[in-house]
């Protein structure tokens, strides 16, 4: 059995786990990947985008992971039974299956290898090999990554399709990381605008050539006390005799007075939701001025149909149609749309 390390720098700003797959950088789209290469030492197919990188992107901004746990709560939520599985697992495997583009679940045998139960697989660390068997890549005591072998017919494998390839599934929201990330930038920059204490409040501007030293330093200390610690800087100048203008504050690229933090993050959020195919009034942004957003019972009512239980059916489809899952092991969803509340 052949070990690997894993790599667990998070100071890099690529996020990879395995070597050849596309780094999750600022600097791609991430849309273009390359063909999917076989690892001939490890003995199995790469990824073609890190899976480290999409679940660290996942924890990028307030709306993204949101969003992804939210679509995975409203599949666990229509969840009846099936596979001797909680809630809890139902949806760890719907996590995976936004997060990563599939999911899996290991086929639990008993002495006569009949299938007892189903147990979820973490999408993050199983790979596939050429001839079908998946590997789940796991840490030994030593550090190392070892394989524990898993026989194609002992996991269902559920991916999302992908169009160029068909080993893994693609996460359909692919084409919103880079405004995830934008958001995410947006908002550390004006954090270390605040922090850093290089901005100002104001300029306390005086002429008086009779102010003495003592006032002068008074003033000062009025003016660092006034406010707390990281907040606005304030000045305090003092020119005898002063001319008007003797002072002129001209600020370049001054972002307390052209600020796009706000315009930024809003267009970056309607992004990730469109990413998502989620309804903005369901994704907590608010209505811009002027406008209100629709019946949200409506709303859940079509997203539902639309998105939801789609998936479920997906779902339950890929498990009862198992040759091997007993009718007491298949899942059952609630798949009713709920239309009949707007009539």
């Amino acid at each position: 059995m052949n070990n690997k390390m894993i790599d667990t720098n998070d100071n890099k700003s690529t996020y990879s786990l395995d070597p050849v797959s596309e780094p999750v950088d600022p600097n791609q789209w991430l849309t273009d990947y390359n063909p999917l290469m076989y690892n001939e030492f490890e003995e199995y197919w790469e990824p073609p985008i890190s899976r480290r990188g999409l679940a660290k992107i996942s924890r990028a901004n307030a709306y993204h992971g949101s969003l992804l746990r939210a679509r995975a709560n409203y599949v666990t939520a229509r969840f009846i039974s099936g596979g001797g599985l909680r809630r809890r697992q139902v949806q760890s495997s719907c996590q995976d299956y936004f997060t990563f583009g599939d999911c899996a679940w290991l086929k639990v045998r008993n002495h006569f290898g009949k299938v007892i139960r189903l147990l979820p697989i973490p999408a993050m660390y199983l790979r596939i090999r050429k001839n079908g068997n998946f590997v789940f890549l796991e840490r030994g005591k030593d550090g190392l990554i070892q394989q524990r072998l898993m026989k194609k017919k002992d996991v269902i494998f559920l991916p999302q399709y992908d169009p160029e390839q068909q080993i893994y599934g693609g996460a359909d929201y692919i084409g919103s990381i880079q405004s995830s990330l934008l958001n995410k930038d947006a908002t550390l920059f004006r954090r270390r605008y605040y922090l850093n204490g290089a901005h100002m409040g104001f300029i306390f501007y005086a002429t008086d050539p009779n102010l003495s030293p003592k006032d002068e330093e008074a003033l000062k200390e009025k003016i660092r006390s006034s406010k707390g610690v990281g907040n606005f800087q304030s000045m305090f100048v003092n020119i005898p005799n002063g001319k008007e203008k003797g002072i002129q504050l001209i600020p370049v690229g001054d972002i307390a007075t052209k600020d796009e933090f706000e315009r930024i993050k809003n267009i970056t959020a309607q992004d990730i939701l469109v990413g998502h195919r989620f309804p903005a009034g369901k994704g907590g942004l608010m209505p811009q001025p002027g406008s209100n957003f629709p019946d949200p019972i409506k709303v859940g009512i079509e997203y539902a149909k639309d998105e939801i239980i789609p998936v479920c059916r997906l779902i339950q489809d890929e498990i009862n149609s198992d040759p091997e899952i007993p009718s007491h092991l298949q899942f059952k969803f609630d798949l009713a749309t709920g239309q009949e509340i707007t009539n």
